[in-house]
């Protein structure tokens, strides 16, 4: 399901998106199969993931995330070493190419929601806010499924 939504309606269909567009140059983005893991408290960090998609015709640049259910968001890279080991590590501005897909995907680039100010309850969903270069944003709804759960499908 996906929602393309314009500044003048944004505030007031906030609660109902499941994906939208960013506003301004990085206009051309589309956030689909927003999702989250149910979180044991607040003591571990949540994770979201997610289909970050350019439609346009210049290349976007995510530089951050906001959320008011963690203090510190951040997109995180997990990376397997040659003996197999894997580690997590901030990954920086990600750039995604006109028509391009950057899926964030466990094992893969992700949301890291570290500070949790409340419990992620099964569910339940929150906002997080992708902020872009150009100053555009986009804000999704993130649903949050079972602890076991293995994408939107589960």
């Amino acid at each position: 399901m996906k929602y393309t939504i314009h500044a003048a309606c944004s505030v007031l269909m906030l609660p109902f998106m499941l994906a939208t567009s960013a506003m301004g140059g990085s206009a051309d983005v589309v956030v689909e199969n927003a999702w989250a893991r149910a979180s044991i408290g607040t003591s571990r960090p949540g994770a979201a993931y997610m289909e970050v998609h350019n439609a346009g015709d210049e290349p976007v640049t995510l530089t951050g995330l906001r959320t008011d259910l963690a203090m510190l968001p951040e997109v995180h890279r997990t990376a397997t070493d040659e003996q197999g080991v894997s580690s997590m590590s901030p990954a920086g501005q990600i750039v995604i190419a006109p028509g391009e897909t950057v899926a964030f995907e466990p094992g893969g680039l992700h949301a890291m929601l570290m500070q949790l100010q409340r419990p992620m309850e099964e569910g339940e969903t929150f906002p997080l806010t992708l902020t872009f270069s150009d100053g555009g944003e986009t804000t999704v709804e993130v649903p949050i499924l079972g602890i076991a759960a293995r994408g939107p499908e589960d």
